[in-house]
């Protein structure tokens, strides 16, 4: 075989480069994974549920964050870890009243994307509601997995009827087709959620959510908080990036089902004479010590359903909140 001189290492620095550029694009890995795939097998994804749920009971029964650390991730894991921390605090010879958490009758929707990370949503039946009749929910877990030596993690969580569980588009081969975070396919581009969420918190604008719970009813007892000697602000802040951003999948009336975070900060402050309550949670996650001034800290998952734009499919409503799972994360006295 002829060699020409400079050409292998021409060509392996072209390649070493398209890698670098792709990778850094996260479109693909260092492996170069530009073929789109089902993000696991059902196999895989059935084993990550049993991980997860094993490791949760483990650290649930002992209130150790620390054995269930690598199952869990984004704002589910960021409110897990806080959670078993403060327990801890106040609990060390664990949880008394553990009750085992069983996740069964599972169906697990999985998308095909292209490279790292990759997820599946597991749509399951837990034992901590009523089977049958109003109270009866599905707990929606999102599962990510970042490389390929990496453990599937549990980073969100949304429980809601089974009723408002949606039909989600699937391809011939029964996976479903992820949403992308600038998608401009949705009346909000998923990236776009939590900027969208916190400026409405604050401000009322943008006007796309639809009234409820998480929502208008949320705004309007935040400013009719009332107590003598007290004063309440609140500040909301985006929560969009690396294990915190969104996570969507099409859905068959042309919208999406989207998982997002954000975080949402609380401020007391008492007339002189008066100090804010310190419960034990949040005693045990704070930092400084509280004379008039109290600051409590929450990230919150939201899981939304976003309606498809104009033109792009049945549009029409808002985005609506099936579900917001806050959790206190710190707090800080002054």
């Amino acid at each position: 075989m002829t060699r020409v001189p400079g050409v292998g290492r021409l060509t392996a620095a072209l390649a070493t480069a398209t890698v670098l550029c792709l990778t850094a694009s996260g479109c693909v890995t260092v492996h170069g994974e530009l073929e789109v795939l089902p993000g696991a097998t059902e196999s895989e994804a059935a084993q990550a549920l049993k991980d997860f749920t094993d490791a949760y009971n483990a650290a649930d029964r002992a209130y150790d964050p620390a054995l269930d650390a690598d199952r869990v991730t984004g704002s589910l894991g960021a409110i897990n870890q806080a959670g078993l921390k403060a327990r801890q605090t106040y609990n060390p010879d664990g949880n008394k009243a553990h009750k085992p958490l069983e996740l069964t009758d599972a169906t697990y929707v999985i998308p095909k994307k292209a490279g790292w990370p990759r997820w599946f949503l597991a749509d399951t039946d837990s034992n901590r509601d009523e089977d049958g009749g109003k109270l009866d929910t599905r707990w929606l877990v999102v599962f990510v997995r970042s490389g390929p030596e990496a453990l599937w993690k549990a980073s969100y969580l949304g429980v809601v009827p089974a009723s408002q569980v949606p039909e989600f588009t699937l391809d011939g081969d029964g996976f479903a087709s992820p949403v992308e975070p600038q998608s401009g396919e949705l009346i909000v581009k998923p990236v776009d959620l939590s900027i969208a969420y916190t400026e409405y918190l604050q401000k009322g604008t943008p006007d796309v959510f639809a009234p409820g719970t998480a929502t208008s009813q949320w705004r309007e007892t935040r400013r009719t908080t009332r107590r003598a000697g007290f004063s309440y602000q609140y500040i909301d802040q985006p929560l969009d990036s690396g294990a915190f951003g969104p996570l969507g999948l099409h859905t068959e009336d042309g919208g999406a089902l989207v998982f997002f975070s954000s975080k949402h900060f609380e401020r007391q402050v008492a007339a002189k004479g008066l100090k804010p309550e310190v419960n034990a949670d949040v005693k045990a996650l704070m930092t400084g010590e509280v004379t008039n001034t109290l600051t409590k800290e929450r990230i919150s998952s939201q899981l939304v359903h976003v309606p498809a734009r104009a033109g792009s499919g049945d549009s029409g409503g808002r985005v609506r909140v099936l579900n917001r799972l806050p959790g206190l994360v710190a707090a800080k006295g002054e």
